[in-house]
């Protein structure tokens, strides 16, 4: 799926194929002979020839055709100036839907033949955001057009070639009766996103792809910015703090690497050209007065981001940086770090520069109500407010329990509920805090009702509950146990049916939710999930299984699959068999592998070869693996590795490396894993390996540290029994 390459779709019930291309980074010369990179850009001017009967597709509007017999020759207007990589061709059998922004740009929405309502939403949202960029960057969209068009086999989300944006089907296409709110969430984002790029990115290209920050991280901040405005009641800035959380993690990693890393000036400047790093700075520092570079140089050109550790002695607070690493290392690494802190409340906040390795902070002069503290009242300290600041805050016991109590209190804002989870799951798992503290801190969002604090706490209770599993294995139970209690009242407010005018995150929190239970093996839930799959799929009641909780009842059923009793997996496989929506497919595939029964597992992870499943959806099925049939997805890997390379390519074979042997949490494994690599690693995909092997090592101290801890046992019944 990448150069000039076949995807294959089915029409009136016969095979078809579509041709389309994919060039970023350096698949354009896959095409026709070019200098492939993109500060090497040119005008274009194509010419195609197709069957009569297709639709054909580029950057630029059709200048004129002629039709000789079975075959159209297309021309297409001269491009402007632009890189290699966002040259675009798609030719096959579609229908579209259009619309006109208030500037007069046509906008086009291209679907398989028969799904074009399914594009309305994507139209809509293209069009908003295409008037909204315009004022925002104060420069017009450059193209005369804007086609969006979904691909039944493409192997990114998404990719934003100039005037010819391609999807893949789930990340554009959205049907109001079949399609989940999720899915209308991301399709949103996906959008916006892409026609960010229009501006970032391709009137304005970075000069080599070590600078790629500068179109991804700010498209990313861009369709947030649009979707805010488009859908503030979906309050997407606190779920921002997702993408952030992911960063975040990936960057503690030693295997990660340095980037060089944020408006109206640099796009007018670097209009039809291509820019560096240090332009963005040049021109955010002429405008803002301020020592850009030398602030962010700090952030981008080392590698990682600082821990802040906390402790307060009297009235004074003390603050000292390092860098964080998930493996418990400390790196040299010095930043100017934005402190941002609150004390007691958000009415008087506090902020300097931490640009040495410590400081110290009069609690007083932050704001008169830390008083407080001697007088036993309503004291925390929070720093990152509002977690503006790429860095984690580890804080000392007293800080710890005051925050805690602040969370059950809903003294803190969205953002910071959810900041205080991340950093203590990530020093819990560097072994900077204990698993016993993280429990404590988890029981005080019991009662929370945010879907996006609810969310994080969620992945954060799986991510104890898989950790468990080796680490105190006779615990576990009760672990699980007390995950559910923290999650269950919330799951049992939302039930299993949509309500009348509920809001959109409600809909959102309500499989997150039930999802998470039938992880931790809530027997309730999984037998409601499995009762509601066998009247839908025998008695084909749809209404029992709407859209946004139908992945759910699939995991559900899953749960009590083997061998001997395989009705449920046989039945899901027919689903899968019998749908033609993409997402309905992605659903299967994510509960294929859900359940405990080796044979299934490998009859799942086998069916990815049986020609059924497209190589893009693989990583649905990836995802289901679980702890107790790791071995199994192993043993299965090396045994098909020469297949899976072959078909798969660098970046499937990296999904493929990461779901599998991130499952596995002992240094032997990771050693294991090292020697069967040696001879096969590719530089596609090192990175990734090193990232994975190092993840598995990371979880093996994790797990040592969990098992050093005395208290832990005592806490877990305590928590249990508390009414």
């Amino acid at each position: 799926m990448r150069g000039f390459y076949r995807s294959k779709y089915q029409y009136k019930g016969k095979q078809k194929n579509m041709a389309v291309t994919q060039f970023e980074a350096v698949h354009a010369r896959r095409c026709f002979p070019c200098w492939d990179e993109p500060a090497f850009k040119a005008k274009f001017k194509l010419t195609l020839e197709v069957p009569s009967e297709l639709v054909a597709l580029s950057n630029m509007p059709v200048a004129d055709q002629t039709i000789a017999g079975p075959i159209k020759t297309v021309h297409y207007e001269k491009s402007p100036l632009m890189s290699t990589y966002l040259v675009a061709i798609v030719v096959g059998l579609f229908d579209y839907i259009e619309g006109v922004t208030s500037e007069g740009t046509k906008v086009r929405v291209y679907t398989q033949v028969g799904n074009s309502n399914q594009g309305k939403f994507a139209l809509d949202v293209g069009l908003k955001s295409l008037s909204l960029y315009k004022h925002y960057f104060g420069t017009p969209y450059p193209l005369p057009k804007l086609d969006m068009v979904a691909i039944p086999d493409f192997a990114a989300g998404a990719m934003e070639n100039y005037g010819l944006v391609t999807f893949r089907e789930v990340a554009l296409l959205f049907d109001e009766q079949s399609s989940s709110q999720s899915s209308k969430q991301s399709v949103a984002i996906t959008v916006a996103h892409e026609l960010a790029h229009q501006w970032f990115g391709n009137l304005v290209t970075m000069a080599w792809w070590t600078h790629l920050w500068l179109n991804e991280g700010f498209a990313t901040w861009m369709s947030h910015l649009a979707v805010d405005s488009l859908f503030p009641q979906w309050n997407i800035w606190t779920q921002f703090l997702s993408g952030t959380t992911a960063g975040l993690k990936l960057d503690s990693l030693a295997a990660s690497h340095p980037i060089e890393k944020a408006l109206a000036a640099y796009i007018k400047r670097y209009a039809y050209s291509n820019a560096k790093t240090d332009d963005l700075w040049a021109v955010l520092e002429e405008k803002s007065g301020e020592p850009v570079k030398s602030l962010m140089t700090t952030w981008t050109k080392q590698q990682g981001y600082p821990v802040i550790n906390a402790k307060l002695k009297g009235n004074r607070l003390e603050l000292e940086q390092a860098q964080f690493l998930l493996d418990g290392s400390s790196g040299p690494g010095i930043w100017i770090v934005p402190i941002t802190s609150s004390c007691s409340s958000y009415d008087t906040q506090k902020f300097f520069l931490l640009k040495g390795k410590s400081n110290m902070l009069d609690t007083r002069d932050i704001a008169s109500q830390c008083g407080n503290r001697e007088k036993g009242g309503n004291f925390w300290i929070k720093l990152n407010t509002n977690q503006t600041g790429f860095y984690r805050v580890n804080y000392d016991d007293e800080l710890s329990a005051a925050l805690q109590d602040a969370v059950q209190d809903k003294k803190l804002s969205l953002m910071d509920k959810i900041g205080i989870v991340e950093d203590s799951h990530a020093l819990s798992m560097a072994c900077k805090r204990t698993l016993t503290s993280l429990l404590y801190l988890l029981y005080a969002y019991r009662e929370e009702t945010d879907y996006s604090v609810l969310s994080h706490t969620t992945t954060v209770s799986l991510s104890v509950a898989t950790i468990s599993t080796d680490a105190t294995p006779d615990l576990v139970g009760d672990i699980k146990q007390l995950l559910i209690k923290l999650l269950l009242s919330p799951a049992l407010n939302l039930g299993w049916d949509p309500k009348d005018g509920e809001s959109h995150l409600d809909a959102m929190l309500r499989p997150v939710l039930l999802d998470a239970l039938v992880k931790l093996g809530h027997d309730k839930t999984i037998h409601e999930g499995a009762r509601r799959f066998r009247i839908f799929v025998h008695g084909h009641n749809t209404s029992l299984l709407p859209s946004d909780t139908r992945k759910v009842a699939y995991l559900a059923v899953m749960q009590n699959v083997t061998s001997s009793n395989r009705s449920g997996y046989d039945d899901l496989l027919k689903v899968y068999r019998q749908t033609v929506e993409a997402e309905e497919k992605a659903r299967v595939l994510g509960a294929l592998c859900s359940c405990k029964d080796n044979n299934i597992v490998l009859e799942s992870l086998n069916f990815l070869f049986s020609g059924e499943v497209r190589y893009q959806d693989a990583y649905y099925v990836l995802q289901g693996i679980s702890v107790e049939t790791r071995e199994t997805a192993w043993v299965w890997l090396k045994e098909n590795w020469d297949l899976i390379s072959k078909i798969a390519g660098d970046v499937g074979v990296s999904v493929v490396i990461r779901f599998v042997l991130e499952l596995f949490t002992s240094n032997e494994k990771a050693e294991e894993f090292s020697r069967f690599f040696a001879t096969r690693k590719k530089p596609g995909f090192e990175r990734t390996l090193k990232q994975s092997l190092e993840s598995v090592r990371i979880s093996a101290r994790w797990i040592q540290g969990i098992r050093s801890e005395t208290q832990l046992a005592q806490t877990v019944q305590e928590l249990l029994h508390r009414p």
